[in-house]
C-alpha cells in the first residue's frame, strides 16, 4: 500500500512536528502553512493573522502501519480543539484547530471523529476545529524543519514542547515509533 498524506494544524507547528515525528508508521513531517488567500507565504506574514493561513503539519504516513484514526486520536489528544484560534499562549488564526483534508474518506472519518467526541462529552466544552479541502500547503521556511530536533535547549521547546511530548509518551505509548529514544 502507497503512503498517505494528512494536514493538521493544531497550534505551533513546532509542536506538531515534533508529536508527529514520533510515531510508528510515519514516513515524513513538515511543517508549513495552509488555509489562506496568499500565495507562497512567509513565517512573518502568517504570523501577522492577515494572510488566513494556519500553521500546519503535513504528515505523510504509511497505512499499514499506522491508521489515519490513529493519527487522529494523537492530534486530538495533544492539543485543545475547544478553543477558537489559540493554543496556550499562542493566539491568532494561525493557531486554530483544523484538519485539511485531501480525501473524502479523510473528510467523512474527521467529521465522525468530532461528532464521537462532542457526544461521548456531553457536559465538555465543543470541539471547535475546522475540517476543510486542503486547497494549498506550502512547506514552511527551512529554519522551522526539525526545530524541536535542532532546538531542545530552547526556552520554547523546554517549557511548552516538552511537556506536550511527555503526555503523547505517556497516552500514546503504543503508536510510538521507538519507546526508548522517548523515555
Amino acid at each position: 500500500m502507497k503512503n498517505e498524506v494528512a494536514i493538521f494544524g493544531g497550534g505551533c507547528f513546532w509542536c506538531t512536528e515534533a508529536v508527529f515525528k514520533m510515531l510508528k508508521g510515519v514516513t515524513s513531517v513538515l511543517p508549513g502553512y495552509s488555509g489562506g488567500a496568499v500565495p507562497n507565504p512567509t513565517y512573518e506574514q502568517v504570523s501577522s493573522g492577515n494572510t488566513g493561513h494556519a500553521e500546519c503539519t503535513k504528515v505523510e504516513f504509511n497505512p499499514d502501519e499506522i491508521s489515519y484514526t490513529d493519527l487522529l486520536t494523537v492530534f486530538f489528544g495533544s492539543h485543545d480543539p475547544t478553543t477558537v484560534n489559540r493554543q496556550g499562549a499562542d493566539i491568532g488564526t494561525q493557531y486554530r484547530s483544523v484538519i485539511f483534508y485531501t480525501t473524502e474518506n479523510e473528510k467523512d472519518t474527521a467529521e465522525k471523529f468530532i461528532k464521537d467526541l462532542n457526544d461521548s462529552n456531553q457536559m465538555g466544552k465543543p470541539i471547535v476545529t475546522e475540517v476543510l479541502p486542503l486547497a494549498e500547503f506550502y512547506v514552511a521556511e527551512n529554519y522551522h524543519q526539525d526545530y524541536y530536533a535542532n532546538n531542545k535547549d530552547a526556552a520554547y521547546c523546554q517549557i511548552v514542547i516538552n511537556p506536550k511530548l511527555e503526555k503523547v509518551v505517556e497516552r500514546f505509548a503504543s503508536l510510538l515509533a521507538d519507546k526508548s529514544k522517548h523515555k
